[in-house]
């Protein structure tokens, strides 16, 4: 992601997040300077060369993540973007295999029928990840790298799931609370997970001149 250059102000005393570090999943993270700030975000990133619906969406919440700089409250509205997103990039990717939703039932003749929305259950998605494209926490490169479980937040089996938080957001106060350790890289690599066979038949990126 290009970050955009927004003027971030000098903050008087370092900016302190709490985020996996490796071998730790919940370290204390101090951001002294702006450009330091910027740099964390932009190593959030995805793969450019995920398709623009998802990729384009991802990087809306690092924005707002970015500003988060400015005030904090904004990293909760970057987690619902994220989590969205994630969503999105899950049934772009498996939404011909995970059953849909029922819809109202209508006359299969009327305009309204040719209108209804394809819907899905978060839930279910989140589950095949687990259940039959056989992700594991050594597959999560956050988990990998810095310890802790991230599989039970898909599965059902801690609590608050990955769905909880979306609705929780969705449906409640999106700002309520302290930002959630790692939940925007578990997005990301979540969704890199989603893309991984895209991306081995995808051609490499070209070096930047």
């Amino acid at each position: 992601m290009t970050i955009p250059h927004y003027d971030l102000p000098s903050l008087p005393e370092p900016m302190v997040l709490i985020w996996p570090a490796p071998g730790n999943p919940v370290a204390f993270w101090r951001f002294s300077t702006p450009d330091e700030w910027r740099a964390f975000v932009a190593n959030l990133s995805l793969d450019p060369r995920i398709p623009d619906i998802v990729r384009l969406k991802f990087e809306r919440a690092q924005k707002l993540f970015l500003l988060g700089w400015i005030d904090m409250d904004l990293i909760k509205g970057a987690e619902l973007v994220a989590l969205t997103t994630l969503e999105l990039a899950l049934k772009d990717r498996f939404g011909h295999v995970v059953p849909r939703l029922p819809t109202k039932r209508v006359d299969p003749s009327s305009p309204e029928a040719m209108t209804q929305p394809i819907r899905y259950s978060f839930k279910a998605l989140l589950r095949h990840l687990v259940d039959k494209e056989g992700l594991t926490d050594a597959q999560i490169p956050m988990i990998a790298r810095c310890g802790g479980t991230a599989i039970g937040q898909l599965t059902g089996e801690t609590k608050p799931t990955l769905e909880d938080r979306r609705n929780a957001m969705a449906h409640g106060d999106p700002f309520d609370g302290t930002p959630t350790s790692g939940l925007i890289e578990l997005v990301r690599d979540l969704i890199m997970f989603a893309y991984r066979d895209y991306l081995a038949d995808a051609p490499p990126m070209l070096a930047q001149p």
